[in-house]
């Protein structure tokens, strides 16, 4: 059977399994357009795109973002929207208009799961455009902060790979968004305690998930970027890891599944920045955060 045919049976088979009837994709691809068109943009890079192009056909692409098949979802809107954006094909406008949609997908109902981390990993590249091109105001870059920092409090789909479903990966998602937020020196500190506060909240997993899938990893890396500021002292990484790691577990408690999930999911979170600022170790950023985390390490419990 020839791949394309497959694929076609594939997305019916899972659309079918997931609830969701044809009506619900006929905006995806934008109608206009053709899955052929699509794959010679996509193998192109979609650099081809010429402005008026790539500003007409953004918006609409707003509406793969929740579709069940991978390809639409994240091999081609993801993968066109980040282009665009980087290759500065899209006007400061545009991505403003972008970026408020994104955010209103934070909270928008979202049945299976894969309109809201996709829309915040989309969101990741409307702040790094902020970043590198300051198209957002203060209130602007603040409303949408305070909107993905909420979404990482609320988060609790912890599904990230799945075979024919594919990605959904919230949590490291939601980290990527605040990683570019971090890293724009517009933000103050308080700012970079609303993205702290907000990774501290899904470094333990509710309902006793266990990460497998790289997410502590991607939670580390903001906080890694948030030390290089230097706006938080040797004191204050201390408290905010105290908070995170309280103490040890006497000997004698017994294990249980969500214990040892815990356990799992702060030994990973801290060793992801112990390894990364230990290689940085005579640097100012990480000689004010590695003895914090070296003290953490030591107060997990017996693995």
């Amino acid at each position: 059977m020839r791949r394309g045919l497959r694929g076609s049976f594939l997305r019916l088979g899972l659309s079918a399994a997931l609830g969701i009837g044809a009506s619900a994709q006929a905006a995806c691809p934008p109608a206009d357009t053709s899955p052929a068109q699509w794959e010679q943009w996509r193998a192109g890079g979609f650099a081809k795109q010429e402005s008026a192009q790539a500003q007409r056909l953004a918006p609409l692409l707003l509406n793969c973002l929740a579709h069940p098949d991978p390809h639409w979802r994240d091999g081609v809107a993801y993968e066109a929207l980040q282009a665009w954006m980087r290759a500065g094909r899209l006007e400061p406008a545009e991505v403003r208009a972008l970026g408020e949609r994104l955010t209103a997908m934070l909270t928008a109902p979202d049945p299976n799961g894969f309109a809201r981390p996709f829309a915040v990993l989309v969101l990741a590249e409307v702040a790094r455009v902020d970043r590198t091109a300051g198209i957002w105001t203060d209130a602007q870059r603040l409303a949408s902060l305070e909107a993905a920092t909420a979404y990482m409090h609320q988060l609790r789909d912890y599904r990230g790979f799945e075979p024919l479903a594919g990605w959904r990966h919230g949590v490291a998602h939601a980290a990527d968004a605040l990683m570019q937020w971090t890293l724009n020196p517009k933000l103050s500190r308080a700012e970079l305690d609303l993205v702290l506060t907000a990774l501290a909240s899904q470094v333990v997993a509710h309902g006793g998930h266990a990460y497998v899938h790289g997410e502590s990893q991607r939670l580390a890396r903001p906080v890694l970027f948030a030390a290089g500021r230097l706006l938080h002292s040797a004191q204050d990484w201390s408290n905010w890891l105290n908070a995170l790691v309280p103490g040890t577990v006497p000997p004698a408690a017994p294990a249980s599944l969500e214990s040892l999930a815990a356990r799992h999911n702060r030994h990973a979170f801290l060793m992801a920045l112990y390894v990364s600022s230990q290689e940085s170790a005579g640097s100012e950023w990480a000689q004010r955060l590695l003895p914090a985390v070296r003290a953490a390490l030591r107060r997990l419990p017996p693995g």
